[in-house]
């Protein structure tokens, strides 16, 4: 007898396991696409960042390219002026090395003067011994003579007051303390009395007093005193004094005595004030020991080399009165090469003298 076959019936269809498996899929596809968006989206906070950190870099390079720009123009600036400080100090020295070669040639040129003026001093002086020696009488050195007005020096001097009017420009500046520049600045800080007691003034003031008592008796005079400036020696003074007026003297002799030597020295306002009298001198005695250091008004440089103070004797000449002798005594003054080249010249082309004194003259 045939077995009868049981039957088992499923509910589920294929079409369900189809739809089951493709629900799957599409869960699996879901979460793996939501994975790849928080990866993407971390990754543009990443890129974000690095783009915001761009930026910045590149708006302080902005800000840092502004600076160097200025820091740039700045530098062409100052390139430019040192190419204008260069080109001046070029040709500044291009200047100064003329300068120097015109100085060289000077200096030679005043070389070979004092040569030659050694050589017309020797002369003069075996003329003097040979004079001395046939003399039957002979003065003693360093004889007074402010005791006697009319007394005269029985040695040769060389300077004769020859003139009816005539004018002594006394030099009355710091220098005519000492002739030497430590001494003179240890001087001038040091009180009157020092400054009138010192040895070179002493000096300058005795031979103002033995020219005053030499002026001839028909003949008039007048004492200027001059620093950076020029007045007369007695203020209120008229513009000459009798040559035999004692009184007057005596005066003039009291107001030297009150000097006290200062400042700086002005040949070219000296000059200038020998102009203003009238009538004008006809002989000239200018008692100084060097050239000058300020002209017509005072410099603006705190020290005037020797170049500069020739260049200040020559514009001081421009002033001197027309066809007056000019009787130089020059006193010693160390470091003043040209002063005695300048002074000698000048008393030769005006037909005077120059006088370097010994110690004990007058």
């Amino acid at each position: 007898m045939a077995r009868r076959r049981s039957i088992e019936v499923f509910t589920l269809s294929f079409l369900d396991c189809i739809c089951c498996g493709f629900g799957a899929v599409i869960l699996f596809y879901t979460i793996v696409s939501a994975q790849s968006g928080v990866v993407r989206l971390r990754q543009t906070d990443v890129l974000t960042s690095e783009v915001s950190r761009l930026k910045e870099q590149v708006l302080t390079g902005e800000r840092n390219l502004v600076v160097l720009r200025d820091a740039l123009a700045k530098t062409r600036n100052d390139t430019a002026s040192a190419t204008r400080e260069t080109n001046r100090i070029v040709t500044d020295l291009e200047s100064r090395r003329e300068q120097l070669s015109s100085y060289d040639a000077q200096t030679l040129a005043s070389r070979e003067h004092i040569e030659k003026l050694k050589a017309d001093i020797r002369s003069l002086e075996e003329s003097n011994r040979r004079l001395e020696a046939g003399s039957l009488e002979r003065a003693p050195l360093g004889q007074e003579v402010s005791a006697r007005a009319a007394a005269e020096r029985r040695y040769i001097t060389g300077l004769t007051l020859r003139g009816k009017r005539i004018l002594i420009l006394l030099d009355v500046s710091a220098s005519m303390l000492h002739q030497d520049l430590v001494s003179i600045l240890r001087l001038r800080h040091q009180d009157d009395a020092h400054k009138r007691a010192a040895a070179k003034w002493r000096r300058a003031v005795a031979i103002v007093d033995w020219l005053m008592s030499q002026m001839p008796a028909a003949g008039s005079y007048q004492v200027l005193t001059f620093n950076t400036r020029a007045q007369p020696l007695v203020s209120g003074s008229p513009a000459w004094l009798a040559g035999g007026d004692a009184a007057a003297r005596a005066r003039a002799m009291q107001a030297l005595e009150t000097l006290v030597p200062n400042g700086g020295t002005s040949l070219y306002n000296a000059f200038a004030a020998a102009r203003t009298l009238k009538p004008l001198p006809d002989q000239i005695v200018l008692i100084t020991d060097g050239l000058p250091t300020q002209g017509e008004t005072p410099g603006v440089r705190r020290y005037v080399n020797s170049a500069e103070r020739m260049r200040l004797f020559d514009e001081a000449l421009s002033q001197l009165p027309e066809h007056v002798p000019i009787d130089c005594v020059l006193l010693p003054m160390e470091g003043d090469l040209q002063a005695a080249h300048r002074f000698w010249h000048l008393a030769r082309l005006t037909d005077g003298t120059l006088l370097t004194p010994a110690r004990d003259w007058p």
